[in-house]
């Protein structure tokens, strides 16, 4: 018995006694080759850029200042990975006199320093492997999507035709907020009375969920006048294209709105009735503005979808941006205008995504702390 203790209490000594951490020497020799291949690969990159400008006859000297300026800001890709070593060395040393403490601490600096390498040569040969397609085929690619001469001379037609897009989609916006807001009402009207009505509304969200925009867009632009439907028959282009998008997005936002309601916890409505406010009080003055604040990131998500949608009134000949570009691409043999379309839908449509999640960040934080 006496001695089966011993032993126990030997094993339980090993268990306890701390193990040396790895080696961090490997990772950090492997974050400095990466540096090299790197470094290597960019200015091989320049040059087959500036082969590629001698053989368009093309001279910069603005494109080859920032051409030698990324090249040297990748150098500064060795600082992160001979701080590793640095730190690989310090945790072997530590390693040696048995700091177990001071080891983990400087492998893990060194680990943390390679992923800082790692992460910044895998951004920098996402570049290099866009340089490469854009300059393929003997320039072929850079000069089909993004001519200069081409952007800066169609660049003014193409921005003054963006505004048809930016007038749409403000308006259908405005609308759709308003549209979206009386189908979620409808869709949670109290009672066996109101059921027809839930019925037409349900009926309604799904159909315009079902259907591409271009569709419902066709539809309408066309088949309204077509029919000569009272009213509506007289619309311009851009009218019909802010109908359809209307009764499309406010499908989807109807939904977002009702989720929204349905979120505001039963209590706040019985204690509004029980104050002697009626069901439409209720909505309009507790359940409402407590919903509409929950569901802004996932309205503005849903506008920046709108926004990039006006692209496909086109179909009904509306002359947007899309539409212009197309125009001027057709007649030049060259889709350099159809990128400066994109390129304008980026600026708008960038700056409010990272608005959302701003949104969405201090919705996350106010959540947790309430919790």
């Amino acid at each position: 018995m006496t001695g089966t203790g011993l032993e126990d209490g030997a094993r339980d000594q090993r268990w306890r006694a701390p193990s040396l951490p790895k080696d961090p020497t490997g990772f950090s020799v492997s974050a400095v080759l990466a540096c090299l291949l790197i470094v290597a690969a960019t200015w091989w990159v320049i040059q087959a850029v500036r082969e590629a400008m001698a053989a368009r006859q093309v001279e910069s000297l603005t494109v080859e200042l920032i051409l030698y300026a990324f090249g040297a800001a990748t150098i500064a890709l060795f600082g992160p990975a001979l701080k590793s070593v640095a730190a690989s060395s310090r945790a072997r040393t530590a390693s040696a006199r048995g700091d177990v403490v001071a080891a983990r601490v400087q492998g893990a600096a060194a680990r943390t320093w390679c992923w800082y390498t790692y992460g910044y040569a895998a951004g920098i040969a996402l570049v290099l492997l866009c340089t490469l397609f854009v300059i393929a085929n003997n320039v072929a690619v850079g000069s089909t999507f993004f001519l200069l001469p081409m952007i800066t001379g169609s660049f003014w037609l193409v921005f003054k035709a963006f505004w048809t897009n930016i007038y749409i989609f403000i308006i259908a916006q405005a609308l759709v907020l308003l549209w979206g807001l009386a189908i979620a009402i409808a869709r949670l009207l109290p009672g066996a009375p109101a059921q027809p009505i839930r019925l037409i509304a349900t009926a309604y969200t799904d159909l315009f969920r079902a259907l591409p925009a271009i569709i419902t867009i066709y539809l309408v632009g066309f088949g309204l006048s077509l029919a000569g439907v009272p009213i509506v028959k007289d619309f311009s282009p851009e009218w019909f294209a802010i109908l359809a998008l209307t009764l499309t997005y406010g499908a989807y936002v109807s939904e977002v709105y009702r989720a929204g309601i349905e979120s505001v916890h039963w209590s706040q409505t019985a204690a509004a009735r029980s104050l002697g406010l009626s069901y439409i009080q209720t909505l309009r003055f507790v359940v409402v503005p407590q919903a509409v604040r929950r569901v802004i990131p996932p309205l503005l998500n849903d506008f920046i979808s709108l926004q990039k949608d006006t692209a496909l009134v086109n179909v009904i000949g509306v002359i947007d941006a899309f539409n212009q570009a197309k125009i001027i691409a057709s007649n030049k043999f060259n889709l350099s205008p159809v990128a400066t379309v994109a390129l304008l839908f980026i600026v708008i449509t960038i700056p409010q995504t990272r608005f959302v999640d701003r949104l969405l960040d201090r919705e996350r934080r106010r959540t947790q702390a309430g919790g």
